[in-house]
Parts: C-alpha cells; sequence; structure tokens
C-alpha cells in the first residue's frame, strides 16, 4: 500500500516510465515489488494490466540475501474504475491507489479528490 511505502525506500529512483496516458487514469495502484533489475520493464504476474515502473540510479543496492531490488510498479485490476466506473470504485479508491499526477521518482504521490472521487462526483 501507498501509505506503507517509505521515503527512503524511493530515494533511488531516478525515473519513472509510463505505458499508458495517466493523464485518463484517476488513479493507479502502486506496491513495491523484488525485482531482478535496476531498470527495464519488469515481468507482471497480476490480473489486470501494468501501467508504469520505477527505474532505479546504480546507487540502488540489491538485497544481500535475495540479489533483487525494490522498485515500484504501477498497476490496474479489471474491476478499478478505468474500466467499471459504475464498479465498485465508482467512488473511493483502493488503499494502495494515488493521483498518477501526483507521482514523481522519489516521491511516494498522493490521494487527491480526483483519485478519490466523492460519491456525489461519481453519479453526476
Amino acid at each position: 500500500m501507498s501509505s506503507l511505502i517509505s521515503d527512503d525506500e524511493i530515494q533511488h529512483e531516478v525515473d519513472l516510465v509510463w505505458l499508458e496516458d495517466v493523464t485518463e487514469l484517476d488513479y493507479v495502484r502502486q506496491s513495491l515489488d523484488r525485482l531482478p533489475t535496476r531498470r527495464g520493464k519488469p515481468a507482471y504476474h497480476r490480473d489486470g494490466r501494468l501501467v508504469g515502473y520505477a527505474q532505479l540510479s546504480g546507487k540502488a543496492k540489491a538485497s544481500r540475501f535475495s540479489g533483487t531490488f525494490r522498485r515500484r510498479v504501477f498497476w490496474l485490476l479489471p474491476h478499478d474504475r478505468d474500466t467499471a466506473p459504475d464498479g465498485l470504485y465508482a467512488s473511493g479508491a483502493p488503499a494502495e491507489a494515488v493521483d498518477p499526477t501526483s507521482l514523481v521518482a522519489g516521491s511516494r504521490g498522493r490521494k487527491t479528490e480526483r483519485s478519490e472521487r466523492p460519491a456525489q462526483a461519481a453519479q453526476s
């Protein structure tokens, strides 16, 4: 969840790569995944689709135990608002969701009125 991502976990991010136009999305889900590389498009093993990912600087250290790097990935599930506007998240948003326009490398991003979409906005 975004609230569980701390600034020190993403301090080595140098770029966010978007695979879609995020200005069209009210929110994206974000998580820290253990990945084998600092850069490049990661494999995606969730339902739904990968929307973007972070790239790390050469200063990012791999885990001594697994040899992997913790990198942020941004994704959406099939029941998220972009594909099911009248569904579960017609108003409100998942706990790990943030407004993609609030995201930059090294910053956790934040929820906004756009990402939270109050119930009255969802009905209009």
